[in-house]
């Protein structure tokens, strides 16, 4: 943890109690300070994301909010529990942030050839990005209080964080803390530095909006996860996609289906639209690309990558990942930042 400095004393005892813990961090124990945060490290990644929308904003975001928390232990006054002291020091990041601008830079994206008419121009550019599962069950398992009325997987779902970004930061960080978290509205307005009126305000402003941006009651619901319904689905659209059969991938799309590619504000919706878009742009000109199975937001991913026709070597192109319903896929999201490849574990080229 940078600017945390390391324990020396190497005979210290592997068992120590919480209040021995903290106070060594409160003495300057670099080492002890690790150990009680350690539990809300992840955790607090994810709540960042929420909030962001990008995992490696977030990433940036966690690091200042530890230091932080190692700068200001010595002032902990134990009036608030220390999950919800570190969650104070986060949020009120994270809405600096978002006020300062002081985010990542993200590269620009030049298409290859020009693109379709969308279906729908978004008012500015969306710079949601995918999170890993693998990360997700590093979480500690803290339930959430009892109102929260979010699971945890829908709760990271990119329909819920697409819809989360089109709030206004603060009521964005209000439905997070009570519809995620469960924190009492008492807590929010702790965290927060406000009233419990403005935070119940808040909270039915934000609601509100939610809903009307969230897919409704009747939208079949995603298989398991790795279910066989689910590794099925999976499989025939990497075939299918690998092969660059455009009527196999389109057949396998609901209706109303999305295909979209942050950061473009450009969204393709419906199969005739999305069938002219692969057929144009992704896999036209027979393009073969090979697809390599990762998981993201709850949902199958992949690897994405395009085959270069003059040598061995596939090169990267971004994340690609399905959002299902039932035994359909209802949206196609493609990624084109090279730079979460890493985050996936995945490499920047293959060999063919």
């Amino acid at each position: 943890m940078r600017g945390i400095p390391p324990q020396t004393d190497a005979s210290a005892p592997a068992q120590r109690s919480a209040e021995d813990l903290l106070a060594l961090a409160r003495g300057g124990d670099g080492e002890a300070f690790r150990e009680i945060v350690e539990p809300y490290r992840r955790e607090l990644q994810v709540h960042c994301y929420r909030i962001l929308g990008s995992v490696q904003d977030a990433e940036d975001l966690l690091q200042e909010t530890l230091l932080a928390a190692w700068r200001g232990i010595g002032g902990y006054e134990e009036r608030a529990s220390l999950r919800t002291w570190l969650y104070r020091i986060a949020t009120n990041r994270c809405l600096n942030a978002l006020r300062a601008g002081a985010r990542r830079p993200h590269p620009a994206y030049r298409p290859e050839v020009p693109l379709p008419e969308p279906s729908h121009r978004r008012a500015e550019p969306s710079w949601l990005e995918p999170y890993p599962d693998v990360l997700l069950d590093e979480i500690a398992d803290h339930m959430p209080g009892p109102e929260a009325r979010y699971e945890v997987r829908e709760s990271v779902s990119l329909a819920f964080l697409a819809a989360l970004q089109q709030l206004p930061p603060r009521q964005r960080a209000v439905l997070v803390l009570r519809d995620v978290l469960g924190f009492r509205a008492v807590e929010v307005a702790n965290i927060l530095d406000t009233t419990e009126n403005a935070v119940t305000s808040a909270l039915k402003r934000a609601r509100s909006a939610l809903s009307h941006e969230l897919p409704g009651p009747d939208r079949e619901s995603a298989p398991l996860p790795n279910s066989p319904q689910e590794r099925r689905i999976v499989a025939d659209f990497s075939r299918a996609f690998e092969a660059g059969d455009v009527d196999a991938i389109v057949a396998m799309l609901t209706n109303d289906a999305w295909l979209t590619m942050p950061p473009l504000p450009l969204e393709y919706q419906g199969v005739d639209a999305i069938w002219h878009f692969l057929a144009t742009v992704a896999l036209r000109d027979g393009r073969r690309h090979v697809l390599i199975p990762t998981r993201a937001n709850g949902q199958p991913a992949f690897g994405y990558y395009i085959r270069d026709p003059r040598t061995p070597i596939l090169h990267a192109h971004g994340v690609l990942l399905l959002t299902l319903a039932g035994n359909r896929i209802n949206a196609l999201t493609r990624f084109h930042d090279n730079a979460l490849l890493t985050i996936f574990g995945l490499p920047r080229s293959l060999r063919g």
